[in-house]
């Protein structure tokens, strides 16, 4: 047995930080505990499994699930996207609860019902979800019942089935854009000969119009077993014992439906030695890009050697992806970005994927960009430097992940027991977790991570994806680029990696301390203000709630507003440019060398009335952090030739994307009806492309001196610090790096909040009814009814309130009507936007809200006549009481939970929500989108977790024309993450950053307005538009 070191174990009761956490004496072939620790785990007689665990985050809720075993690949071929319909009809009408009962039942208690919240199906399982308070008697039995009712009990009737057929059209409907156009496509052709690639979720169009009651209640009946479920229930329980009990109760005298039950067959995925060549063309796409995919078994995890190798493989996607971003700053690169990383695609199946975007024209030259790297790794391997970079990094994650434990979050921990069920994946607990990390990744050698660069060979499964706007590259081209790789790395010429030299110290010269002229305490909110010597004012407050984290943000008054529409355009490209360049005194892929294993992150925002900066890091690397800070306000950004070219080239290939895009269009209408045609907001939400020619405008230099001016005169800036600040340790801290910005003899950009120039917008005055047309590849309808909204500045606190309450209750009212009433549309999404007004005291504040839905071109006038005529019901009538109450409770609900996904710099609050949403929803654009706010394409995006999870992979479907990111960062932690942190600091050159989807892959989440205008839009494509094979000669996708 191989044994490693091991140091005494500590005696004592007393909670370890992680850095005196003792080492492990562990043998590689020692088992991992079959059974899941800390939790209550058993078989019911009938077969159902259970988890159940006690855990106070969040305070009075649960997190329930059913998990089955069953998915799309168990269909027949008439029952092609059943497994889904099943999953809609469980919250239709079930033997106990019909028309709808369970979503009102679940409405009542303040557990929202909507799009994919509650319910995925995937190849391989069906997953229904609860989040269910628990601080009345009866709700968690109630929940409870509702899970058994799924179980077996669900009603398939002619006309529940007709009532559904709309709302599963709609959402087949929605996933018929150009990325699900291309993803349906490459996962067909990743799946060739297997039943995988003949089973999507969704299904097929003719089977969701025709299938029968029968077919559905047959596949039903032949699959729902209790021996292929699980329940968990993860909550704030007293004890786990009555919980079990209330399991057995509700599930203990169920039996399965139709005898024994059946074996749950495998499905092979062939391999096979050749790669697959795919050139795919899409006229909609945002972009050109490469996918290299390369499939192999899905390891089993059964002893610490198989742990072990799953921390060599994070470290070698990580330093990898390290090399990719090194790679996309070189000057002329060969893609804009590029990332890597492994994902289990289904029960057999896990892929190897690499996947960057690039200029147009440019796949072949990325393409060979990436095997050449792999290859590289391949014969050189990584270098000890940079494995000890990527184990410093993880070593980070686990830390805090540790020293969180006592903030795991409820849905965390289901999701991971739900992994256990699954796939049978170890839960072994955050301490020994950590313990075990602390013990094996010090010895994890650069030899070991490094062979992991055989899975993607391209004799190893492999399939090569391109994807153009228009034919470009050919498969005999891609055919010539592995063969050249290939025999570049048999005769062994490719050199080995040349890194960049990295300097020892963030700031060389540290600076001489400044002092506190003010000091002022607020004990009855717990906030401390100080005053510095160079005019910065402070102001913070010691919190618990995360161990491991302090934020911070500063702020000061004057943006983009003050410019002239000739200094504009030059400006607005500062930050983009600037962060090519490196706005903290050193190129961006030297600077992530140097904070590697520090949780430590600096972000800057220019927007329309504010420049901001903000932090996030753990209390160990507060310095780290303020040092970055200290160099934001100390460097003098200066544009390079190869940086610029860059930044060029991406915003050049955003235009032209937007220019295919059908979205852009609507969206550029709508937001020209709804704000007028300034030169502000024509280009801070392109409402009309930027053209090439204004590009040759910017002024690189104008560019960067803004955006160091906007970030020169501490005097200006207002920083907020929260968390678990130790004052005794901070203070000096602040003093020194904050208070040692030397303040500039003349005043730079200071702005009083009142003398702000505001931005000009107009909401019409008179009702607008427009159809926007735009040439489509298949027939879609997005509809948005906008009302204008102003708030008086007397009681505007209160009407915030009221609004966001109106927003929830025409959202909860047009779902009513439109799809569970008429089944006509899968989801519905209501939005404030308040953005684009001035800081004031004393003005009101004017905004919109706005109605949005997708459904079937042919119906769209009629679902815009039912939805308005709602509208004026309520205004006439007013809403219910019961209506009121549920709202009343969902609200309460979603404040007292406090762990709302929230964004900073969002166009309109709280849209974050509505990008996470299962993979079969991915490309779904009809349930809202995330913007940014005020020209500025930065986001940041903190996702709290109900419970700890281990975080696989990440995937974003970004916005068209230049809005989709560019670049992301995640802060939190590989392998155990209570919250997680995504940063989008830049996009391919649009004006505001825009992102339709997040997921995240892994284990363990009566108010009446006069309506002054009735903006109605739909996107509603012409039959001409639309090249079919029985009149074109195909389609305008293709793959040769």
């Amino acid at each position: 047995m191989d044994l490693l070191p091991t140091e005494a174990p500590s005696i004592g009761g007393r909670r370890q930080g992680f850095r005196s956490l003792k080492l492990m004496s562990v043998a590689m072939d020692e088992p991992l505990a079959e059974e899941p620790v800390g939790v209550a785990y058993g078989v019911l007689d009938n077969g159902l499994t259970y988890y159940v665990r006690s855990n106070p985050k969040p305070q009075m809720r649960a997190a329930l699930a059913l998990a089955v075993k069953v998915g799309s690949v168990l269909e027949e071929e008439e029952e092609r996207g059943v497994a889904h319909i099943v999953e809609h009809l469980a919250f239709s009408a079930t033997k106990k609860y019909t028309n709808h009962d369970i979503i009102k039942f679940l409405e009542s208690i303040g557990a929202e019902f909507g799009a994919c919240q509650n319910a995925l199906t995937s190849s391989d399982e069906t997953i229904y979800e609860l989040l269910v308070p628990v601080d009345k008697p009866d709700l968690l039995s109630q929940a409870i019942s509702v899970l058994a009712e799924f179980s077996s009990e669900v009603r398939v009737s002619a006309e529940d089935l007709e009532k559904e057929r709309g709302a599963v059209l709609e959402e087949y409907r929605g996933g018929r854009n150009a990325a699900g156009r291309m993803q349906d496509a490459h996962w067909v052709l990743m799946f060739e000969g297997s039943k995988y690639a003949e089973r999507l979720p969704i299904g097929l169009e003719k089977v969701i119009r025709t299938v029968t009651p029968e077919t559905v209640k047959q596949f039903y009946q032949k699959w729902y077993h209790l021996q292929n479920m699980a329940v968990v229930a993860v909550g704030d329980f007293s004890e786990t014992k009555s919980v079990v009990e209330l399991i057995r109760a509700h599930f203990g005298q169920k039996v399965s439906l139709s005898g024994p039950p059946p074996v749950i067959p495998d499905f092979p995925v062939p391999s096979h030695e050749e790669p697959r060549f795919s050139c795919f063309v899409e006229s909609e796409a945002a972009g050109s890009a490469v996918m290299i995919s390369c499939k192999i078994p899905v390891d089993e995890m059964r002893t610490v050697k198989d742990y072990r190798d799953s921390l060599a493989e994070a470290m070698f996607h990580c330093a990898l992806n390290q090399r990719f971003f090194k790679i996309s700053r070189r000057k002329d690169p060969p893609y804009f970005s590029c990332s890597s990383a492994a994902d289990a695609l289904v029960r057999p199946i896990k892929a190897y994927i690499m996947t960057s975007s690039c200029r147009e024209r440019g796949t072949i030259e990325a393409l060979e960009s990436m095997l050449m790297e792999v290859a590289r790794v391949r014969l050189h391997g990584f270098s000890e430097r940079e494995i000890s970079i990527v184990c410093a990094l993880m070593m980070s994650e686990i830390e805090s992940a540790y020293l969180e434990r006592d903030q795991m979050q409820s849905t965390s921990l289901r999701d991971e027991y739900l992994q256990h069920f699954f796939r049978k994946e170890p839960v072994v607990g955050i301490e020994y977790e950590a313990q075990l990390q602390k013990t094996l990744l010090p010895y994890i050698s650069p030899a070991e991570v490094s062979k992991f660069a055989v899975n993607f060979c391209t004799a190893c499964s492999c399939v090569i994806k391109i994807v153009e706007p228009r034919a470009c590259a050919t498969i005999e081209e891609l055919k010539a680029s592995v063969l050249k790789v290939n025999a570049l790395e048999e005769e062994k010429k490719i050199s080995p990696w040349d890194d960049e030299h990295v300097p020892e110290e963030i700031v060389i010269d540290k600076p001489n301390p400044g002092s506190i002229v003010q000091h002022s305490d607020f004990p009855s909110i717990g906030v401390t203000e100080l005053l510095l010597s160079n005019g910065m004012r402070i102001c913070y407050k010691c919190t618990d709630f995360l161990d491991d984290q302090v934020i911070f943000t500063g702020f000061a008054y004057g943006g983009l507003s003050e410019l002239s529409e000739d200094e504009y355009i030059s400006c607005s490209m500062g930050s983009t440019i600037s962060g090519e360049i490196g706005v903290y005194g050193y190129k961006p892929s030297v600077l992530m060398d140097m904070v590697a294993g520090k949780r430590a992150e600096v972000g800057t925002k220019v927007g329309a009335y504010m420049r901001t900066f903000s932090g996030d890091c753990s209390p160990t690397d507060l310095e780290t952090a303020l040092q970055l800070v200290y160099l934001l306000f100390t460097t003098n950004v200066e544009p390079r030739d190869e940086e610029v070219k860059i930044v060029m080239q991406m915003a050049e290939e955003a235009i032209r994307a937007q220019e295919r895009d059908p979205y852009s269009v609507f969206a550029n209408r709508v937001r020209e009806v709804n704000y007028g045609n300034s030169f502000f907001f024509r280009l801070l939400f392109l409402m009309q492309p930027i053209r090439i020619s204004d590009l040759r405008k910017v002024d690189p230099i104008r560019s960067c001196k803004y955006f160091s001016d906007c970030f020169k005169d501490p005097s200006t800036f207002t920083v907020v610090i929260v968390g678990n600040i130790d004052p005794s340790v901070s203070l000096p801290l602040i003093l020194q790096y904050l208070g040692g910005i030397p303040r500039p003899a003349e005043l730079v950009l200071q702005f009083n909040r009142d003398d702000l120039k505001g931005l000009p917008f107009k909401f019409p005055a008179t009702i607008v009814r427009e159809v926007v047309r735009s040439p489509m590849v298949e027939a879609q309808c997005s509809v948005q009814l906008a009302f204008p909204v102003v708030l008086k500045n007397m009681s505007m606190m209160e009407e915030i309130h009221y609004v966001g309450f109106l927003s929830k209750l025409l959202e909860t009212k047009i779902m009513q009507v439109l799809r569970f009433k008429h089944g006509q549309i899968y989801s519905v999404n209501v939005s404030v936007f308040l953005g684009g007004n001035k800081p004031s005291r004393t003005g009101d504040v004017r905004g919109d809200i706005s109605v949005n839905f997708s459904c079937d071109p042919d119906i769209s006038s009629k679902l815009v006549d039912l939805a308005l005529e709602e509208l004026m019901y309520l205004q006439n009538h007013g809403p219910s009481d019961e209506d009121v109450s549920t709202i009343l409770e969902i609200e309460q609900r979603a404040h007292e939970n406090g762990l709302q996904v929230s964004a900073l710099n969002e166009s309109i609050a709280g849209s974050v929500k509505s990008v996470f949403k299962p993979w079969n929803r991915r490309v779904d654009t009809s349930e809202g989108l995330l913007e940014s706010n005020d020209g500025d394409p930065e986001l940041l995006v903190f996702i709290p977790f109900t419970s700890d999870v281990k975080i696989k992979s990440i995937s974003v479907v970004g916005g068209s024309g230049g809005t989709s990111p560019s670049k992301m960062r995640a802060y939190s932690r590989f392998q155990s993450v209570a919250s997680l942190t995504l940063h989008f600091p830049e996009n391919f050159g649009g004006d505001t950053t825009q992102i339709y989807y997040i997921g995240l892959r892994g284990e363990a989440t009566q108010l009446k307005r006069d309506v002054v205008a009735t903006i109605v839009y739909e996107v509603t494509p012409n039959p001409s538009d639309h090249k079919t094979k029985a009149d074109g000669g195909g389609g305008l996708s293709h793959v040769e």
